[in-house]
């Protein structure tokens, strides 16, 4: 059983990075026949070296001196671009990211054209900018990147977990998960649309409050007395969905949204938040029902032993939001 003991351990090991999907971004903007604005938005944390540059299309070059602003969790470098002739069927990329192990959006904004999202990994370093792109690429691009923010936006991922450990029953399981993912949604659109707003960091503060509230229900939870979370609990996982929305609008808000599509982006990006969620409850899930079939008391202590890790995760990750 050793190994379940270390499946458990890996879902509260979590970095205390949490909500802090930040991929690099990198935007090519036409401003005239030959000129353009390179953004490069460079994550303080994430993998990518401090010697990962821009490379541009064959036939472009910069223009004048870079300027450089260092914000709280990335280094943004703006210079201006001359090109000598079109940039399709060219590729742009990075160097030096083999290393790297977050992903980087790219934007490529010609005039008069649709604007390209395309995605860079250390396997892939380049992409091609296309002259007529494909009309599913901002589809998946976003997809992908909504389903590694839920998966790797680890303050998300812990409160799935812990939904699934203090709740029995598959369908009160599915309605607490439906209450969250609807929540989420509607503020998730609402902030991106411009409708809703509150400050990051004070979310992301209440966020982590959420996961230790769920945390201690857990631990307190006794046979033939439910608490408030397992009598109500598609309320609280609604009421905390809420919240968790402004999180992933946030996130959403740093990768940006193509101006041409931003529907299909902000659907997209949407669906692989409940894509990845779907692979927590299940995993989780599953590994709850093993334990199960192994022992009940060996449940009883997994499922303790992972709400006090969780707990203690989810109180690192207030005081330091809140404080530092």
């Amino acid at each position: 059983m050793r190994w379940l003991w270390l499946l458990l351990a890996l879902l509260v090991s979590a970095p205390a990075a949490a909500d802090e999907l930040r991929p690099g971004y990198l935007e090519l903007t036409q401003k005239s026949a030959h000129d353009w604005t390179l953004v490069w938005k460079s994550p303080m944390r994430g993998g990518v070296t401090p010697n990962t540059r821009p490379l541009l299309p064959d036939g472009c070059r910069e223009n004048g001196d870079a300027r450089r602003e260092r914000m709280p969790a990335a280094l943004i470098t703006t210079v201006q671009v001359r090109c000598a002739d079109d940039v399709s069927g060219k590729r742009i990329g990075l160097d030096a990211f083999s290393a790297a192990q977050t992903d980087v959006l790219v934007r490529v904004a010609p005039l008069n054209r649709p604007v390209q999202v395309l995605r860079l990994t250390a396997a892939q370093p380049t992409a091609e900018i296309r002259a007529r792109p494909d009309r599913w690429q901002v589809a998946r691009t976003y997809f992908v990147t909504g389903v590694e923010h839920i998966l790797f936006g680890y303050d998300h991922l812990l409160f799935v977990v812990s939904l699934v450990l203090l709740l029995s029953g598959f369908w009160t399981i599915v309605r607490a998960v439906t209450a969250f993912t609807v929540a989420h949604s509607l503020t998730l659109i609402g902030t991106t649309l411009g409708l809703l707003g509150l400050p990051q960091r004070p979310v992301e503060s209440v966020i982590a409050l959420s996961i230790m509230f769920l945390a201690v229900e857990i631990v307190k939870k006794q046979p033939g007395q439910p608490r408030l979370s397992e009598r109500v609990p598609w309320v609280v996982a609604f009421g905390f969905g809420l919240l968790h929305g402004f999180g992933f609008a946030g996130a959403l808000n740093e990768i940006g949204l193509p101006e041409s599509d931003v529907p299909t982006a902000l659907l997209t990006f949407n669906l692989g938040v409940e894509a990845g969620q779907i692979v927590i409850v299940a995993i989780t899930a599953a590994l709850v029902w093993l334990l199960g079939r192994a022992s009940q008391p060996l449940l009883a202590r997994g499922i303790r032993w992972a709400a006090y890790g969780i707990g203690t995760v989810s109180a690192f990750w207030f005081i330091e939001r809140s404080f530092a």
